[in-house]
């Protein structure tokens, strides 16, 4: 009988560890991030664009999660954003500052300290840091932007980078959405390290411009009138006090380039017109190539819910930057104007994250390594200039000595879209942006300088940015206030600009 008992112990011992080991086993990580997809266009970020339902899968990871209200890029283009990604650190740091930079292996930090710490990693879809992903155990990339329709690959094979290549689709055309998506699917069922848990970075290249969404999308919101923001048409107070208008738009007003140009609405129609077609076709085919992601989202999710790793999945959406959807008739990113400037983050994890969860706290992508690192049980290195924010994610407080501001940079002056380059500070209510309108050494910038300039945000009473205040007397103090901070801020990034003494001088003039 006494033997009978000893075994049940046994027994009962036995099956209290395995659950503990199955308990303590490392989480999953599923880093999901799109090329453009603006905040304000995800269902649950509950902008004008909420009532056409463009995020369903999105909106339900949130309300399975956390979604953060306030991240912000620090420099909002592609390859930069990316690039800051892969190091933890600001592109004067990691030395992407435009479109031309390029990461090697040996600045592929994360996935190199995540490999490290005995993760299988892998890297499917847009890449756009022109060196090979070496430090990856797996890899499948689209050369530079890639194709929307039979996207060619380059893949980890025997000939040096970039040889290895392979295209996908033929007769019917694919989907780079729905490729990449089933690249990602068959990496996780045929994966040689399954012992191990896995870093998978799906990279959607959708919704880039030019916005080619899937066929079978080609008649959703055929018959709806897309909500325009009111500063489609109304600017106010907006921008430089001495009315120059920069940047690409949905209209006329920009007679270089504007969205009617991309979507081929008759040049004979009026004005109004003109503008009106343009940003309801431009909208549309944008909702359409963000309705494909998230779609594909849903295979990955359906995927992990039949093989039971849903639950020890950390699943995070993020883009590479926000995006300006006709807001004071702009087109494209690069601004530091909040729709260009905010980040998408949601992450669902059940074991660390509170269903339906929501926070404010200032968090920008040189933070995503970090917490990342953290989720992998890795401690981050002292090179990396961000902090984890998984506490705030687990609904614990900031600490706090937690950062009151994001720093921005943008160098590419006045390149494809016609910005001038910039740099500002955004704290929790408001937002200054120096023009500084020079090209200095940025690669491919246009040499001719334009007129700086200031600008000052209300942000508590100007949620749109309508009235640039920078000249109300009101808001001396806070101006210089916030000079303080800038340059502060600037030092501890160690973006103080020694090498350039005609911007110091701008600076210090101002």
């Amino acid at each position: 009988m006494q033997a009978k008992r000893f075994c049940c112990l046994i027994l009962c011992l036995t099956a209290i560890l395995s659950t503990a080991r199955a308990d303590e086993k490392r989480p999953n990580i599923l880093y999901i991030m799109s090329d453009d997809h603006a905040a304000h266009a995800i269902g649950a970020y509950q902008s004008r664009l909420a009532v056409l339902n463009p995020t369903p899968t999105l909106d339900r990871l949130a309300s399975e999660g956390i979604l953060l209200k306030n991240v912000f890029c620090t420099n909002s283009i592609c390859t930069p954003s990316r690039a800051t990604l892969m190091t933890g650190q600001y592109s004067h740091v990691n030395g992407v500052t435009t479109l031309n930079g390029a990461i090697g292996p040996e600045q592929q930090h994360l996935a190199k300290l995540i490999k490290s710490a005995g993760y299988e990693t892998a890297m499917i879809g847009k890449w756009h840091l022109k060196k090979e992903p070496a430090a990856f155990d797996f890899y499948t990339v689209l050369p530079g932007q890639g194709s929307y329709f039979n996207p060619v690959f380059r893949v980890r094979g025997p000939l040096p980078w970039p040889k290895n290549e392979f295209r996908t689709g033929g007769y019917d055309s694919k989907h780079s959405s729905d490729v990449i998506t089933d690249l990602s699917l068959k990496w996780l069922k045929n994966r040689k390290q399954k012992e191990k848990p896995f870093f998978l970075m799906h990279h959607f290249k959708a919704p880039h411009d030019n916005f080619e969404n899937a066929e079978r999308y080609d008649w959703l919101y055929q018959d709806v009138v897309i909500p325009e923001p009111d500063s489609l048409w109304h600017r106010g107070q907006h921008g430089p006090l001495h009315h120059a208008l920069y940047g690409t738009s949905i209209g006329l007003r920009n007679e270089r380039r504007n969205m009617g140009h991309h979507m081929f609405v008759d040049p004979l129609l009026s004005s109004e017109q003109y503008t009106r077609e343009a940003y309801q076709r431009y909208l549309k085919k944008y909702l359409r190539c963000v309705r494909g992601v998230d779609d594909n989202i849903q295979r990955l999710v359906e995927y992990l819910k039949q093989t039971g790793e849903l639950d020890n999945t950390i699943i995070i959406y993020t883009a590479d930057q926000g995006f300006m959807l006709g807001e004071h008739d702009y087109i494209d990113k690069r601004w530091m104007y909040e729709e260009s400037l905010r980040m998408p983050f949601i992450v669902r994890y059940p074991k660390w994250i509170k269903a339906n969860s929501k926070n404010e706290n200032i968090i920008n992508n040189v933070d995503f390594a970090p917490t990342l690192l953290e989720m992998a049980g890795v401690e981050k290195p002292e090179f990396m200039q961000g902090r984890s924010f998984l506490p705030v994610l687990k609904g614990e407080d900031a600490p706090a000595d937690w950062p009151e501001a994001t720093y921005y940079r943008y160098w590419m002056h006045m390149t494809h879209h016609d910005n001038p380059a910039h740099y500002g500070i955004r704290t929790k209510n408001y937002k200054l942006i120096f023009f500084y309108g020079l090209p200095l050494d940025a690669p491919g910038a246009l040499k001719t300088p334009t007129t700086p300039h200031w600008e000052l945000y209300d942000l508590r009473k100007d949620p749109h940015e309508m009235q640039n205040v920078i000249a109300d007397p009101a808001y001396q103090d806070v101006l210089e206030k916030l000079k303080g901070q800038l340059k502060k801020l600037k030092a501890q990034t160690g973006d103080t600009d020694e090498r350039y003494p005609e911007l110091q001088a701008l600076g210090n003039a101002s």
